[in-house]
């Protein structure tokens, strides 16, 4: 892999420009990747500023700045480069409206979805706890411990596996429970930005897909997202095997983030099947204070990871 050598930030590397009332571009950076291909969930969150910006523009007037579902269907592989996102504006409500949005690049049309935008801090309606809780509870966490990495719980990862392969992961500290995950096919774990940026609402698309992969956990005798393997050099061979696209991405947002972000969050992924190379992911974010932030479902692949770097095809290239 060739790669620019420029590292860039989340602001930066998501930054959209209009090019007309329903037109925008991007530029995806080759250190948001994953292999030669940029990272799903650092896809997921260009949708949301594409998104952003249009609701702050175009549709202002709808008063409706808050991305509050997202669906995307991945059709082939994105890549580096220049990226063209075309809005269509499919119902405009009162209290909800809905985009259709199309990334194409080169002239293919790569990921479609649908996003529906609403104004959270105006909701009004009826409320009830529900007393959901995550079970089994998160491990407890001292928060001014883990920055110095001497919490009882958690600990940080000096990187994630293959994360030479996996480049977009170098952006994030992982903080994963010190006595190993619970089970294999689940992984709980507190993130943050490596440069000390903050998640803000439109990285949710970033963090709902930046977690262990529950496959490489059945892979191996030792979990290889388990500190002791990590800190060790054990169970991790020199190559990432696969590679693991997404088909379809569902976000549900929950709660409006601080407007100035916020430092961490905590996220637990759950596969409840793997199967002939397909798997279900679901994903669900919490704030320092254990409420709700947003719900996630993926579908996705388990691939070689040669599936990846194969040449591209110029008129269509399938995942």
């Amino acid at each position: 892999m060739v790669f620019n050598g420029v590292e860039t930030t989340f602001a930066k590397a998501t930054v959209v420009k209009a090019l007309s009332s329903h037109e925008y571009e991007a530029h995806f950076h080759d250190d948001w990747v994953i292999g030669t291909v940029p990272h799903g969930g650092f896809v997921s969150a260009v949708f949301m500023q594409v998104a952003l910006a249009h609701f702050s523009t175009t549709l202002s007037s709808q008063n409706q700045p808050h991305t509050i579902a997202l669906h995307l269907d991945f059709l082939r592989r994105t890549q580096a480069g220049p990226a063209k996102f075309t809005v269509k504006d499919t119902k405009l409500g009162r209290q909800t409206s809905v985009i259709h949005i199309t990334l194409s690049q080169g002239g293919r049309e790569e990921v479609v979805g649908y996003v529906t935008n609403s104004n959270i801090t105006a909701e009004v309606g009826v409320s009830f706890k529900t007393n959901y809780t995550l079970d089994p509870p998160p491990l407890p966490i001292d928060l001014s411990l883990v920055r110095q990495n001497q919490d009882d719980n958690w600990a940080l990862i000096p990187e994630m596996p293959f994360a030479s392969f996996r480049r977009a992961t170098l952006k994030t500290d992982f903080y994963f429970p010190r006595q190993g995950q619970r089970t294999r096919d689940s992984a709980d774990e507190w993130i943050r930005f490596s440069n000390g940026d903050r998640w803000t609402q439109t990285t949710l698309g970033y963090v709902c897909d930046m977690w262990p992969m529950p496959v490489e956990a059945f892979l191996h005798d030792q979990n290889p997202y388990d500190v002791s393997t990590i800190e060790g050099g054990k169970g991790t061979p020199a190559a990432a095997r696969f590679w693991y696209p997404t088909l379809l991405l569902n976000l549900d947002v929950k709660k409006v983030l601080p407007e100035e972000g916020v430092e961490w969050l905590f996220v637990r992924v759950e596969a409840k099947q793997i199967k002939n190379g397909r798997m279900d992911l679901e994903i669900v974010i919490m704030d320092e204070g254990g409420e709700l932030v947003a719900l996630s479902h993926h579908v996705a692949f388990a691939l070689g990871a040669e599936r990846n770097l194969a040449k591209r095809k110029t008129d269509s290239s399938k995942i």
